[in-house]
């Protein structure tokens, strides 16, 4: 009993080693171990899925680890090889049969790997063919959960569709905030930022008499007009303007929508932008947020459209039913804006700040050279990056201005790793401007003290 289990376990890391390995070194050393080769029928021998240091990798698991359980290198390696070899026959099989390089087929998927390895574990163990039978059962059954498993938390089907990087800590962190909303573990995950907001802080304010205040105070929302002037701005462009909304929360204080959506219904502008954080808490359900923003999204009258960005309380799944209903995300990509023959380049990136999945690399990968570009970001705490792409135009939000000031001294809490003097309001750094918005919602505690909640109207000037 005690070898099969040891071979289960051995043979189900050699079935992760390779997935494993292509989490970690992403594209590196990604050479298709077909390299590319195709059979008369079109198709390719293998598909770009077998590469070899994925082999490699399943090999010398089985190697190391058959060693450490105590078995000779040998009976690990071939373990290793012929898993592998199966794991090749597999994708043999499928692209003869049509289907694409990484699809799945239960039990064709498992059955070659489990069986193949048999060949060197039956007559060195002495197994009959019940037990041989019944570890293979076993086998597939763990390789196909574990293979379920390991796609739903690393290889988000959503996220493909974006241009981001798929790091493990990264869907780690999707799945705590987002995937497991209804999981019974959900409370108890999530429950650092219940204690300190709900429970200490609230009390606190309250304590003190200041909670109502403040929740007023976060209901005054202004519009704030800002004319931004650039010697460079393509004349096409020369008092274009763009309302910027940022860290909206939503669920987080009563009537913050209803107050938002009073402020921008009544304008006509050319671009809206959002700067993420559409929801309050950073973690659970959020149908409730996706109602309200597309009834705020149905009242803003754009001309080119609505543009958006995630934010470190956001879930890559907001994406698309908000683009149904005619929002645009730029996860680490551009969109070109066009007026005549003068062009405009509109860059976005994921959140820099929680989950850290920006990429301005691959955001400004399509915008030419000395193009005008407008970056926006959730946060502040990339604009020296920013600048060396030659952004000219950045906005963000997500400090709220630190959201409860103290006269004479400013916030105590930004969030941010940018420096004080790029938390709130406009700001320059070499030939890049910026804007950081106060936002127009609330976090944590929904109070207002020395700051007040914004929608900003943005008006590009071209400098004579």
């Amino acid at each position: 009993m005690w070898i099969v289990l040891k071979f289960l376990f051995l043979l189900w890391l050699v079935n992760l080693a390779p997935p494993l390995l292509s989490l970690l070194l992403k594209e590196r050393f990604r050479t298709p171990l077909d390299l590319g080769y195709r059979l008369n029928d079109g198709r390719p021998l293998l598909g770009d899925h077998k590469t070899i240091r994925g082999v490699l990798a399943g090999i010398i698991t089985g190697g190391t680890l058959g060693w450490l359980m105590g078995w000779p290198v040998g009976i690990g390696l071939g373990i290793g090889a012929l898993s592998m070899a199966g794991d090749l026959l597999t994708s043999f099989i499928k692209r003869r049969l049509g289907k694409p390089s990484g699809s799945v087929v239960p039990g064709l998927d498992q059955l070659p790997e489990g069986a193949l390895p048999l060949l060197v574990l039956v007559p060195y163990a002495h197994l009959g063919a019940m037990p041989s039978t019944i570890l293979l059962l076993l086998f597939c059954a763990g390789a196909y959960a574990g293979s379920f498993l390991f796609s739903w938390i690393f290889l988000n089907r959503a996220a493909r569709r974006y241009r981001r990087n798929l790091r493990p800590g990264l869907r780690w962190r999707e799945w705590r905030a987002c995937d497991m909303a209804y999981h019974p573990l959900h409370p108890v995950l999530n429950a650092d930022r219940s204690i300190f907001y709900h429970l200490l802080m609230k009390t606190a304010f309250r304590v003190l008499r200041l909670y109502g205040r403040g929740r007023k105070n976060a209901l005054d929302i202004g519009l704030s007009p800002v004319t931004l002037y650039f010697e460079d701005l393509p004349a096409a462009f020369d008092d274009y303007t763009i309302l910027f909304l940022t860290d909206l929360h939503l669920d987080g204080l009563a009537g913050i929508d209803i107050a938002v959506e009073a402020l921008v219904a009544p304008l006509a502008v050319d671009l809206c932008l959002f700067g993420g954080d559409y929801r309050a808490k950073l973690s659970g359900p959020y149908s409730k947020v996706l109602l309200r923003m597309r009834r705020l999204v149905h009242a803003i009258d754009a001309r080119d459209g609505c543009y958006a960005v995630l934010g470190n309380h956001d879930c890559i799944g907001m994406i698309p039913p908000l683009e149904k209903r005619g929002l645009r995300f730029l996860i680490n990509d551009a969109a070109e804006l066009t007026r005549g023959k003068d062009h405009l380049w509109l860059v976005g990136v994921d959140d820099p700040n929680y989950y850290q999945a920006h990429d301005l690399r691959q955001a400004f990968s399509d915008v030419p050279a000395g193009a005008f570009s407008l970056l926006l970001v959730h946060s502040p705490d990339v604009y020296d990056e920013a600048a060396s792409y030659g952004a000219r135009l950045y906005l963000c939000g997500h400090t709220h201005a630190g959201q409860v000031q103290i006269p004479g001294f400013g916030p105590l809490v930004t969030h941010s790793r940018a420096p004080r003097e790029f938390i709130q309001g406009h700001w320059r750094f070499g030939r890049m401007q910026g804007y950081t918005s106060t936002g127009v919602g609330v976090s944590g505690v929904p109070v207002r003290f020395g700051t007040v909640g914004e929608a900003v109207l943005i008006r590009l000037k071209r400098k004579c």
